[in-house]
Order: C-alpha cells, then sequence, then structure tokens
C-alpha cells in the first residue's frame, strides 16, 4: 500500500471511531472557536424561589390602622359612662370603626371603680379604660398595670396638640419611675362664674377681667341694695364639697402649681401658709354682705337651689355663681343660654400666676401593648375623634386641633375656649387626695369652718391629721 493510500485508511478509522463515540454520549470535542473559561468567573448559584412578602409597615399606629392593617381585630373598652353617654361614645367612634375595620366593644359600669378593680386585679382587663378620676388610675400606673405612652406615641405630636399641663397631669408613678398613664379625652371647666344674662345687662354691669374689677364690681351691687353671690355647699353625705372646689380654684390663682401639685399629694400642709391664705382669700368672697342669705346660709342650701335666686320672677336676689358647667341642668325649666344666663372666667388674681383653669374629665389608659390598641389610644389625642359627641353636646375638647365650630352649642364652645387659652390647667384636687381626706376631712372640715363650728387653724390641722401615713 503506498504513502497516500495508508493516510486515507487512516483518516477512515478516525472518522468512523469519532462517529461511535459521539453515539455513546461522549463529550464533543471543544469547538475550535469557543473561549476558554476564566479562571476568576463566579460559579453559577441557583436563585431561591421568590417569596412575596407583606410591606414592612409605616406611619403611626394610627396611619397603620387607616391603612387597613388592623382591619378584623378588636378592641374591648371600659369606662363610667352608661345609657345615653355610652350611645355617644359608640356613636363618635363609628367612623374610626368604619374605616379601620377596628371592631371596639365598649361596655360601660354604673360600679366603674368596684368593677375595673376586680377586672385588673384578675387580670381580664379591657384594652383601654376610661377613668374618670386620675387617682384611681395612679394606683394601677404604679402597680405596674398600665402601659407607659411614651413607648407609643409620638411626644412631639402630643406637645403639639396640647397644653403641656394635661400631659403633666398625665404623668404619673410606674413601678420603676414615671409613666405617661394616660391620653386625655373628654373634659369639663369649672372655673367659670354664672350670671343672669338678661337682667346684668339691663343693670349695665361689665363682665369683670381681673380679679380688682371682679372685687370692684362686687362692692357696686352692695352698693345697688343687691348681692354679688349666690353659694350653696350643701350635698348630703357629699356636703362641702363646693368649698374645696373654691379652696382648688384660690390655691391656683395665690401660689405656683409646683405648690399645688404638692398640695393634692400630701407634700404641702392644709396648715402651710399658702393654703391658709387660700382659705382667707375665700373667707373674703364669703362674707356676709357678699352672699345671698349671709354667711350662716352656705351650709344650709343645696349646691343644685343655690344659683336659683338668680333667676327670681322679681328680679335677681344674687348675680353671680361659680360653678362648672354641669350647673346649667340646675337651672330654671325653659331658660336659654346665652339669653337668660351666660358665664365669664373666674379672673386670676396675681398675674405671676397667669389663668389657671380647674378642670376635671376623662383620662384612657390601656392594659395591653397590641398595635391596634395603641391606634386607638392615638385616636383618643385627636379633636376630631370627639366631633360627633361635640355636635350632639355633653363633651369639651381638651385638643387644639378640636375645632370651635364643632360644638352644638354656644355654652360648650365658650367653655371650650376659655380651657383653650388657659396657661395652665389643673384637675380638681380633692379628687386627687386619699378619698379619706378628698372625699372625707376636707369636705367636712370646710364646712365646720364656715358654719363657725371650728376656727381656720383647726380646721386645717384636722384635715392634716387625718391625711393617711
Amino acid at each position: 500500500m503506498n504513502k497516500k493510500s495508508l493516510l486515507w485508511s487512516l483518516a477512515s478509522v478516525l472518522i468512523l471511531a469519532s462517529i461511535v463515540l459521539t453515539a455513546c454520549g461522549a463529550p464533543a470535542a471543544p469547538a475550535a472557536t469557543e473561549a476558554p473559561v476564566a479562571a476568576t468567573e463566579a460559579p453559577v448559584v441557583t436563585e431561591a424561589p421568590v417569596v412575596t412578602e407583606a410591606p414592612a409597615a409605616t406611619g403611626s399606629f394610627l396611619d397603620r390602622a387607616f391603612a387597613g392593617e388592623f382591619k378584623g381585630t378588636v378592641v374591648t373598652a371600659t369606662g363610667p359612662f352608661v345609657d345615653a353617654d355610652a350611645q355617644k361614645f359608640d356613636a363618635t367612634m363609628a367612623d374610626f370603626e368604619a374605616k379601620t375595620g377596628i371592631d371596639i366593644q365598649y361596655q360601660g359600669s354604673k360600679e366603674f371603680e368596684a368593677s375595673i378593680k376586680a377586672a385588673i386585679d384578675a387580670g381580664n382587663a379591657p384594652d383601654v379604660i376610661d377613668f374618670p378620676q386620675p387617682g384611681l388610675l395612679g394606683t394601677f400606673a404604679a402597680q405596674g398595670k398600665i402601659m407607659d405612652m411614651n413607648n407609643y406615641l409620638d411626644l412631639a405630636a402630643l406637645q403639639a396638640n396640647y397644653n403641656q399641663s394635661w400631659l403633666d397631669m398625665a404623668t404619673m408613678q410606674g413601678p420603676n419611675g414615671p409613666i405617661m398613664a394616660g391620653v386625655w379625652e373628654r373634659v369639663n371647666g369649672k372655673s367659670l362664674v354664672w350670671y343672669p344674662k338678661k337682667a346684668w345687662d339691663e343693670a349695665g354691669y361689665a363682665i369683670p377681667q381681673t380679679w380688682e374689677e371682679m372685687t370692684a364690681l362686687m362692692d357696686q351691687m352692695v352698693a345697688d341694695g343687691s348681692t354679688p353671690w349666690c353659694v350653696g355647699i350643701e350635698s348630703g353625705a357629699a356636703t362641702g364639697w363646693v368649698a374645696t372646689d373654691w379652696m382648688e380654684e384660690l390655691m391656683l390663682r395665690t401660689t405656683s402649681l409646683e405648690n399645688y401639685d404638692k398640695w393634692v399629694k400630701g407634700e404641702l400642709p392644709f396648715s402651710s401658709p399658702e393654703v391658709k391664705n387660700a382659705a382667707e382669700v375665700m373667707n373674703s368672697i364669703w362674707a356676709d354682705k357678699y352672699v345671698y342669705g349671709g354667711r350662716a346660709s352656705i351650709v344650709k342650701t343645696s349646691f343644685g337651689d343655690a344659683p336659683l335666686p338668680m333667676f327670681d320672677a322679681a328680679g335677681p336676689k344674687c348675680w353671680m355663681h361659680k360653678q362648672g358647667n354641669f350647673i346649667t341642668s340646675f337651672f330654671p325649666e325653659g331658660t336659654v343660654g346665652g339669653q337668660d344666663y351666660s358665664f365669664f372666667y373666674f379672673p386670676g388674681k396675681d398675674a405671676a400666676y397667669g389663668k389657671p383653669v380647674l378642670v376635671a374629665g376623662d383620662i384612657w389608659a390601656a392594659t395591653n401593648d397590641r398595635p391596634e390598641v395603641m391606634a386607638v389610644m392615638e385616636y383618643f389625642t385627636k379633636g376630631e375623634h370627639l366631633k360627633v359627641w361635640m355636635e350632639q353636646g355633653g363633651a369639651i375638647a381638651p385638643h387644639k386641633d378640636a375645632d370651635l365650630a364643632w360644638y352644638g352649642n354656644d355654652i360648650e364652645r365658650g367653655v371650650a375656649e376659655i380651657i383653650q387659652n388657659a396657661t395652665s390647667v389643673r384637675f380638681d384636687g380633692s379628687d386627687l387626695m386619699p378619698g379619706a381626706v378628698g372625699a372625707g376631712t376636707f369636705w367636712s372640715e370646710m364646712t365646720n369652718y364656715i358654719s363657725g363650728a371650728e376656727d381656720l387653724d383647726t380646721a386645717l390641722k384636722n384635715i392634716d391629721a387625718s391625711w393617711p401615713k
């Protein structure tokens, strides 16, 4: 075989071998034009399957609630309001429930203090609780049973929407230091002086803007042959509570907020010069010539009957009555606010203490920190949540963003304006004191002093002696 024939034979064998190997699955040789794999090329990694997750929650608890995040949840609530007030509460929360899908289940109690204590002690308290007396809330805060709102709500937003005094009064002692035990929701003002408007205008009397103007007006009324004040403190077993309100008003007008707070806590004795001075100022107003029926009539006249002489058919027998806005329910049937009667702010006495307002009201607290619960608590800090109740009557908002136009009547609108314009507010002091004092000796000893059964020093020392050790 020649060389050419041998080469063709060898080529044929190689081609046949390549065909056989390819048919058996052997890898084909790389094409001459394929680029070599670089040594630094990253290995191919198989990707995990994509899992779709809900977007991270953003905004405040209230923002998240309105975004529908808590739809289908339930928040339980309780408080002292029942019947018509309970219906008003349900009505004012209906819009929130519709927009958020949160079901607020409120159950009120006429025996609120006893029932809430039993529920909290048993560990089955509702999620949110309305306290009409912050002293009771303070008891549970000290036991660690209440959520600290500092941990959940925006403090800057609260400061923007509340007078700082409301936040101060919401701050209570927890087991490990001060906490913000709740948020203020519905309030009423006490620093009001009522007068028979129609007769007042006819007499040409001006509304006093200062303490000096008020005392000058008192003397003018006496000179006119009339009596300035309608006063009565009789209230059955609670006789004397009206006098404690006057004392609280005068403490706010004659000494500092710090002293008021110390007094309420028992750190400033009743026998101190500051408290005695307030009592003496009250005594100067409640002199025989300034009070209808004389000083002796004060302890015999029911608080509800006290303002009635302003509306005597023959003309007012007294012209001014200091009381909270609830007193209008005791006025004669048919009298109309803004026509037959009106009110003005009980003036400050010392410019150093500004324009304080004595208040009472409701503070809501939470026992559970679920996000839907905190959304409800945040909602309580907005004036708009009370809009329906304000329109129906019976609710005054402490919030700065509450529009005065929302009020259904001029009287409550005027009270709200006084509260909004206050330089400071403080809660009814006797309601914050231990029951043995605030609803006990403070009432009875002031009654003894006003009736003449005791002198002032004795009455004040007796109250101090009753303070729980």
